[in-house]
């Protein structure tokens, strides 16, 4: 065998490979806005409210998209749900600069966009989960959550070398390739025997999948993921726009700051599962605790540092991000794919990807009018406390 891999661990890089650039993809489109704010709102197109309505919105589909079609990739091919999730979600993109003067239109748009794209992460960990070994699935989400990682300073890059309109056509456009090669690719992954569906059954049927679900503390991990939800969606939506208002760079400056700013944060993914699997034992628990603890102190350090030294205040507020998704790791690559033997993998990670995207989309308004009515100093304070919450949540109940 090549590179002494065994067949295994070939299958998952197939699999895993495939997920990942597919994810990619998705998240060049999802921060495009954000990465496209500075210019948007200086040509004029929209206002820094209306951003964060159309980002809200968005939010709002997209989180009741992954609940329904969570549910729905535990009973579809998640080649069919993956590729014409992109592909419909491509059209709101190409639709969005011709309606920069309809807001109604916009939104809509927009919104549909955030719905369709809520298509492919449920069932994409669901494949990775039935057909890899656990700490092959490990890796392959570790991979393309270091793709969503990465999707941002992609964003900024195409936001910084292209004017806006034309960014978002290209993402756009990224989708519509994705998903056509997400779709012949599948096929003959299928036609080897690489991927195959229906591999695990839940065992007890109606309530029974619920009570299951609890055991496996659901409903803890759902308010971790809420939290980390505003961080890694939220907070880091606003960042071109602190770095921009907050710390007086210029727009085009901002957007490459951001791009490496978010950069640094994707070595989360790798972080996470080292801090994970080295000093931390493979104890989950202590591994999120520690993210959190870390998160608060980095955005105290945000909050501490003056405007005076603009690098010092970004590199507090791209470690405190950093720390916060160390946390989310732990969800999107240990907790989702160890739920493989309910057979209810999809319809779980749609819920959690749920709760984390509704809290975003809250968090996402309530930061836009947060900003004039307190200031950007005193709405570090709310993150801070944020991680706090965070850190107790994090304390497992003790088992009887």
């Amino acid at each position: 065998m090549k590179l002494g891999l065994k067949p295994a661990a070939w299958k998952a890089v197939a699999i895993g490979g495939l997920c990942s650039v597919a994810y990619l993809a998705v998240y060049v489109a999802k921060n495009i806005l954000s990465a496209a704010t500075p210019q948007i709102t200086a040509a004029g197109a929209f206002t820094v409210e209306r951003i964060g309505a159309l980002s809200s919105t968005y939010y709002i589909c997209y989180a009741i998209g992954q609940l329904i079609n969570g549910y729905i990739g535990d009973k579809i091919k998640a080649k069919y749900m993956i590729s014409f999730g992109l592909l419909l979600a491509s059209m709101g993109f190409w639709l969005l600069p011709q309606l920069s003067g309809m807001d109604l239109a916009a939104t809509i748009a927009y919104g549909a966009s955030g719905f369709f794209m809520a298509m492919i992460y449920g069932p994409m960990t669901k494949v990775v989960a039935e057909n890899t070994e656990p700490i092959y699935a490990t890796r392959c989400s570790m991979g393309y959550t270091l793709a969503s990682f990465l999707g941002s300073p992609a964003a900024g890059i195409l936001a910084a070398s292209m004017a806006w309109e034309w960014a978002f056509r290209a993402s756009g456009g990224i989708m519509v390739l994705m998903a056509t090669t997400c779709l012949l690719v599948f096929t003959v992954m299928e036609r080897k025997g690489i991927v195959k569906y229906g591999q695990f059954k839940p065992k007890e049927k109606g309530i029974g999948n619920i009570k299951l679900l609890i055991k496996r503390q659901i409903l803890r991990f759902s308010l971790i993921a809420i939290l980390t939800g505003i961080v890694r969606t939220a907070v880091l939506f606003w960042l071109p726009t602190y770095i921009s208002q907050h710390l007086q760079f210029a727009p085009s400056t901002a957007a490459l700051v951001y791009t490496v700013g978010t950069l640094c944060v994707s070595s989360s993914t790798f972080l996470a599962i080292f801090l994970y699997e080295k000093p931390m034992k493979h104890n989950i628990d202590a591994t999120i605790l520690l993210s959190f603890s870390s998160a608060a102190v980095c955005f105290a350090g945000a909050y501490l540092v003056p405007t005076s030294v603009p690098y010092a205040n970004i590199i507090c507020m791209v470690l405190a991000i950093l720390s916060a998704n160390c946390a989310s790791n732990m969800i999107w690559s240990r907790y989702c794919p160890s739920l493989f033997d309910t057979g209810m993998v999809s319809g779980a990670t749609g819920f959690l990807d749920c709760c984390s995207y509704l809290a975003a989309s809250v968090a996402t308004t309530l930061f836009a009018n947060a900003v004039t009515d307190i200031g950007w100093g005193n709405l570090i304070l709310v993150w801070i406390g944020l991680m706090v919450l965070g850190i107790f949540v994090s304390i497992p109940f003790k088992k009887k």
